[in-house]
Order: structure tokens, then C-alpha cells, then sequence
């Protein structure tokens, strides 16, 4: 995912002209081209350089001219990949060849204007500056030599002056390619960030689906197995002696069942591609699936997109656990509120949740009490029972219920998924989950959540019964209430 794919580079430069493709490929091979450049043209250079000295005009000899103006020209091929080192010779000789008595080497000179050009379109700004110095310092000095050589005021400052100029023309021409440049470079650095950080956004949103896939593959797993496994393990015991026990054991076996096989079809139609090859779009805050296109010609047999599960369906919740045997009531005070897909969600899985590790660790027969509180800013669940509690085997459970809460998730004697799932999901809108054992036996799980924004009030319960007018908080559990619990674990 970070990188980039090997058909992307040949694709992109299939959509470039020639320019472009010309312009990228000078660019890899710069000092090749250049040296070619400088080679095919250093010839003329050299001869034209002493021609002009043939015949008398500026001083100097033939050979001397020519050796001069081929020692210009050489630097010139590392023009742009040493762009202040071919400055610094090439101002170095044409400063040697004036003070040499040889003031003009034309068109050798010429290599001056290219240097200034090369150094301030690709060089560090001191360089260009002094560049530009240089130049002005070199034609003052063309302008004294001439005065004292000839005598003539106005030819010193005419040869001068052309120079000057010549210099500040090629100068202010490479800062306006050299703003272009660093406009471009810039263009591009921003280019390859928003690339980067897109690829990182994408691992981001895969790694947050791939951890809520797998909470809800838990949530789905952990909790239609353990009723599937007591269910069995009773219908196989009643067998013998209550062929009714057993029947509706088996009938709670296979409800189960479906309801896990609808859940995990569901899930997983969020992960397959349609016939267009759409790829699963990122999960929304909260862990709630995005919503996805209707396929046009989907499979038939591809699973139906529902809603997930809410707070609202608590009352399935713990009927499913009173016909899987459990002695399980559930108490609602205060006004429900109507949370977002993702709050209900988290509240109904840590539900879940809880009620699983009773059946796996509370022991025979326990008593469970689903407490469910609003208040006008969180809403709080608890999930009591008077169960063995942490006196429960340490068999590799998983959840609040098993001893040894410190060791590793899913290791023998360790907490498992169970409460590690719970925790992220309660972290994911504020809240926190709290598990400890209640004196004189049992376990209590709760979880606190602050009352996202724009959750409005429901007219009335969702089991129809009127919301208690606001007072003290009655007892939630049927059985007797016992002293507030002196420790809980805080995950």
C-alpha cells in the first residue's frame, strides 16, 4: 500500500509528450548532455576565440587566446550538476586572462554569462549573489583596463557598461526561472507528502477495521458458542431423563446458531467486493460500519446489509439469556435517550459481553441483574450475579470473570479479549469499563458513557414501561442489595 505500483511509472510517462520525456531523461543523464554540449561546441569556441585574436583586437596571440578561451569553456560541463564549483574556475580564469594583459577572449568570455545563469537558476542564493558581484566587479575592471590601455573614456564605458548589463539581463532572467524551479520542486514535495500521508491514512483506516472486525468477530463468536456449549452440555445431560429439556435445548442450540451464521454473513458481506470490484469502504467513528452501494447484479446469495444491533435491543439480549436457561432480569431507569449507531453498538456488545462471561465463569444457576441508568449526561450499565465470581477455575478464560487480570490477552489464567474488547469500545466514546467482585460472592461489570451529542429523548422505554419520575436511584438488582464493593479493577 505505501508503495507506489510498478505499472503507475510506465503509465505516467506513456501520458507525457516528448518534451517532457526529453526534458526527464536530460535530467537523469545531466553531466553526459552537457559534456556532449561542451565538446561539440568548445570547438568553434576555441577556433572563433583565435580567430578574433588573429587579428589583432584585445591583445594576446593566437595560442594564447585559444588555450584561454578552451580553459573558459571546459568548467562549463559541470555547469549544472557543480553549478558553484564551474562558477568559481570560470571566474578564476577570466580574472586571470585580464590580468594576463589579454582583457576580452570572445566568444571564449561568453561562458561567464552561462555560469552566472547555470549558478543562480540551481545554486544556494550566496552563490548567485556573489555571482552577480563578480560580474559587476569584472566589467568595472574591463572599464579601467580599457581607459588605460586606449585612453578613450567613452569606449572604456561603453565596453563596460555592456557588460554590466549584459550580466543583470542574464542574472534577473535565471531568478525568474529559478522561482519557476522552486515552485515546481515545491509543487512536487507537497505532491509526494499528500501521497505518503494518503497511504498512511489508508493503513490507519485498514488497521481501525481490521480491530473492529475482530471485536466483532469475538462479540459474535464467544457469545453464540458459550450458549451453544451450555445448551448441548444440558440437552445431552436432560436427554436421558427430560426429552422436553432436551428438545428445547436443541431448539435454543439452533436458534443460535442461525442468529450467529446471519451475524457473521452480515459482517462479512461488508468485506466482499460487488461485481464492479468496489473495494469496502473505511468504518465510521465508533466503530460502525460505513454504509455501503447496493451492487447492481450482486450475488443473489450475498448476505443482507442490516443494522447492526443497539441499545435497543437489549431486551432480545436478555431474553435469549433467560431461554438459554439464565435467571436474568433488567432494570431501566430514567428517560433512554436515542444514541448514534456506533454508542448503541458499544453498549449492546459490552452487554453481551458481560452476560457471556457469566455463563462461563459465575457458575451454576446464577442470578443477573442488567441494570441500564440514564441521567441527563451518561447512561451506565451494570451487569451484577451472584455467581463464584473471581472464585471461578482459572481454565484460560477470557473476560472480567477470570482470575488473574494481569497476564497477557488470551494466555491461560490471562483476561483475554473479552474485557480488552470491552475496554476499547468504551475508550472509543469516553467512557470506562470497571470489573470486581461483589462481597459475599459474585461480579459486577460496569460501564459509564457520556451521552454523545444530539442524543434526543425517547417518549417512552423500550419494553413500554414509563420512565420513573427523576429521585433517588431505586435498587437495581432483585436480590438483596449488598455493601458498595470496597476495590474494582479500573480497564
Amino acid at each position: 500500500m505505501g508503495g507506489r505500483a510498478p505499472g503507475a511509472t510506465t503509465s505516467s510517462l506513456a501520458a507525457m509528450g516528448w518534451y517532457e520525456r526529453w526534458t526527464a531523461w536530460t535530467e537523469r543523464h545531466r553531466f553526459a548532455v552537457d559534456a556532449t554540449v561542451v565538446a561539440a561546441t568548445g570547438l568553434w569556441v576555441v577556433l572563433g576565440s583565435a580567430g578574433v585574436a588573429s587579428t589583432g583586437a584585445y591583445g594576446g596571440t593566437t595560442l594564447r587566446a585559444a588555450l584561454w578561451a578552451a580553459a573558459l569553456w571546459a568548467p562549463l560541463a559541470w555547469r549544472h550538476v557543480r553549478p558553484v564549483g564551474a562558477t568559481a574556475v570560470v571566474a578564476a580564469v577570466a580574472l586571470a586572462h585580464v590580468l594576463a594583459g589579454v582583457p576580452l577572449v570572445l566568444p571564449g568570455d561568453v561562458a561567464i554569462l552561462v555560469v552566472l545563469y547555470a549558478v543562480t537558476v540551481r545554486g544556494p542564493a550566496w552563490a548567485h549573489r556573489a555571482a552577480i558581484a563578480t560580474a559587476l566587479v569584472g566589467s568595472a575592471l574591463l572599464t579601467l583596463f580599457f581607459y588605460l590601455v586606449m585612453g578613450d573614456v567613452s569606449g572604456a564605458v561603453g565596453i563596460g557598461l555592456m557588460g554590466a548589463v549584459s550580466a543583470v539581463a542574464v542574472w534577473a532572467l535565471a531568478l525568474m526561472r529559478r522561482a519557476r524551479r522552486e515552485t515546481v520542486e515545491a509543487l512536487r514535495d507537497r505532491a509526494r507528502r499528500l501521497e505518503v500521508e494518503r497511504d498512511q491514512q489508508a493503513r490507519i483506516a485498514t488497521s481501525a477495521e481490521r480491530a473492529r472486525i475482530a471485536r466483532e468477530m469475538h462479540d459474535i463468536v464467544a457469545h453464540s458458542l458459550t450458549v451453544i456449549i451450555a445448551q448441548a452440555d444440558g440437552g445431552r445431560y436432560a436427554a436421558a431423563t427430560s426429552p422436553e429439556a432436551a428438545a428445547r435445548a436443541l431448539g435454543v442450540v439452533s436458534e443460535t446458531g442461525r442468529a450467529a451464521l446471519a451475524d457473521m454473513r452480515r459482517l462479512l458481506g461488508v468485506l466482499r467486493s460487488d461485481d464492479d470490484g468496489a473495494a469496502p469502504r473505511a468504518p465510521l467513528p465508533g466503530g460502525a460500519p460505513a454504509a455501503l452501494d447496493a451492487a447492481p447484479g450482486a450475488s443473489s446469495g450475498a448476505a443482507p446489509l442490516t443494522p447492526q444491533p443497539d441499545d435497543a435491543d437489549l431486551e432480545s439480549l436478555v431474553a435469549q439469556a433467560r431461554d438459554s436457561g439464565m435467571q436474568v432480569s433488567l432494570v431501566r431507569v430514567g428517560a433512554p435517550r436515542r444514541l448514534p449507531p456506533g454508542a448503541g453498538l458499544t453498549l449492546h456488545r459490552i452487554c453481551q459481553e458481560a452476560l457471556t462471561n457469566v455463563r462461563k465463569h459465575a457458575g451454576p444457576s446464577p442470578t443477573v441483574t442488567v441494570a441500564l441508568r440514564w441521567t441527563d449526561r451518561a447512561v451506565e450499565l451494570a451487569v451484577s450475579d451472584d455467581g463464584r465470581g473471581a472464585a471461578a477455575a482459572p481454565d484460560g478464560a477470557d473476560g472480567p470473570g477470570a482470575p488473574g487480570g494481569s497476564g497477557e490477552p488470551g494466555s491461560p489464567g490471562g483476561p483475554g479479549f473479552g474485557l480488552l474488547g470491552m475496554r476499547e469500545r468504551a475508550a472509543l466514546f469516553g467512557g470506562t469499563v470497571t470489573a470486581g467482585p461483589r462481597p459475599g460472592g459474585g461480579w459486577r461489570v460496569r460501564f459509564a458513557m457520556p451521552l454523545p451529542a444530539g442524543s434526543a429523548v425517547v417518549d417512552a422505554p423500550a419494553d413500554g414501561a414509563p420512565a420513573p419520575a427523576p429521585g433517588p436511584a431505586p435498587v437495581l438488582a432483585p436480590a438483596p442489595a449488598p455493601a458498595p464493593a470496597p476495590e474494582e479493577t479500573t480497564q
